[in-house]
């Protein structure tokens, strides 16, 4: 049975302290495959300044790093952010905020927005909420990168509809550049459309 509201820091919290990986982002293969593929997706533009939406651990936002000159990580739990801190100290164009609601990861204008793995967490509300925002923070021609496992989940959304209404709540914001299906994820690229 699906959860009706919002996934919030105390739910991740209890999944880190039961295991700090708790979806294997650093052992699993289909992670670093995907994680390959997200990559692959951006192809060689840069961003000046990236915004990674749930970023977890930090496994994905150490690659990110290296296509932003500046990258703002956010997330919902505190330990887990205490941990991607520990895995990107290295990296000084990191920033890394907690947010309690998803909307306020997206302050500031930013040229490359991710969002893996975190918009079936979102309830409807969040969800248009997160839409207002970004439509707020994705700059000119900036580009928002999706992906998503097709499994079954008690999330609040599936896969398929959490991204599909997120692309509803943008419409006329953002045109598709690319959708594709894998076997367990999909991956969409949007970027901003160049008459708004």
């Amino acid at each position: 049975m699906r959860k009706t509201a919002s996934l919030d820091g105390d739910y991740f919290d209890g999944l880190y302290r039961a295991d700090p990986d708790p979806w294997g982002f650093t052992t699993r293969p289909y992670e670093a495959a995907k994680y390959d593929d997200t990559l692959a997706a951006l192809g060689d533009e840069r961003a000046a300044r990236g915004l990674e939406v749930g970023c977890s651990i930090g496994v994905l936002t150490r690659r990110l790093a290296a296509r932003c000159d500046r990258l703002v990580a956010t997330d919902v739990s505190p330990l887990a952010l205490r941990e991607a801190r520990r895995r990107c100290a290295d990296l000084p164009s990191v920033e890394f905020r907690q947010v309690r609601r998803p909307v306020e990861s997206f302050r500031g204008i930013f040229d490359l927005i991710v969002l893996s793995e975190v918009v079936y967490y979102w309830d409807d509300t969040d969800l248009k909420r997160v839409a207002n925002a970004m439509a707020a923070a994705i700059a000119a021609r900036g580009r928002v990168l999706l992906v998503h496992w097709l499994g079954e989940t008690d999330y609040p959304k599936s896969a398929d509809d959490a991204v599909e209404a997120l692309r509803a709540h943008l419409a006329g914001v953002i045109d598709i550049e690319r959708q594709d299906r894998r076997e367990a994820y999909r991956l969409d690229l949007w970027r901003r459309a160049a008459r708004t």
